[in-house]
């Protein structure tokens, strides 16, 4: 039967699994190495491949020059230990709240999106509020609406400009944009080719401070690695692609 079939589990027997070797803590942001599939912290191993080149774990080399191109975020894994450990995820968003508001900066969308539908949420409890059938009803159809035309405008935003450095392609005439840190170069590249008119957007290399982007890239990771310290806009050139040898 069903229930015979369950059995409890012990954080403790699974912590190897979901925990980060370089600091020994749950994983925050994790991130995988495409070649080997070991997972991290994010902000662990961009800080370990600043001056290292192969997996901190098997050692494998992942890149001779470019190790940054070559890992991912893991959404998936990083949903698993939220779920498992209990606490984290609000603890995590509490910690990226004070450390915006120390540096005097806005806090992203995705962290002030979550803090206010908690606490709205909270409140509506407290205060012994219900909503009656109609209302849930059209509050319910207006959701799902909201839900189908989702432009991800609740994540955490990045401001980008977009220069072309290129004499065989025309600039953008609104070169200024504002879009979600989950979008990736692959999703810029489609947009500037269907601003331009390209046929396909293939045609054309993103590069930041002078390094060509890898295509599944997210601008998130683009700001941490290549964007560190400096002020917004985030500055992305692109020209037409250029075969290497």
């Amino acid at each position: 039967t069903p229930k015979m079939l369950t059995r409890k589990i012990k954080l403790w027997d699974i912590n190897a699994h979901i925990t980060c070797r370089l600091c020994n803590g749950y994983l925050i942001d994790a991130t995988t190495v495409t070649e080997c599939l070991h997972t991290f912290c994010r902000s662990c191993l961009v800080k370990y491949l600043e001056e290292n080149n192969t997996c901190p774990t098997c050692r494998i080399v992942i890149h001779q020059s470019h190790p940054l191109q070559y890992i991912g975020h893991d959404r998936t894994m990083q949903d698993i230990v939220y779920k498992l450990v209990p606490g984290l995820q609000e603890a995590e968003m509490k910690k990226q709240r004070e450390f915006y508001h120390k540096l005097g900066m806005e806090v992203p969308g995705d962290i002030k999106g979550e803090t206010c539908s908690t606490k709205q949420h909270l409140d509506s409890h407290r205060n012994g509020e219900t909503k009656t059938d109609e209302n849930s009803g059209k509050e319910t159809s207006e959701e799902k609406q909201e839900e189908d035309n989702d432009y991800h405008r609740s994540d955490e935003q990045v401001s980008i400009c977009l220069e072309c450095n290129s004499s065989k392609l025309r600039g953008l005439k609104r070169k200024w944009i504002r879009c979600s840190a989950q979008a990736t170069v692959l999703h810029l590249k489609k947009f500037i080719a269907k601003k331009l008119n390209l046929s396909s957007f293939n045609e054309l290399d993103i590069l930041c401070n002078e390094e060509i982007l890898g295509k599944d890239h997210t601008l998130k990771f683009v700001v941490v690695t290549r964007w560190r310290f400096k002020k917004a806009p985030l500055l992305l050139h692109y020209r037409p692609k250029m075969d290497l040898l």
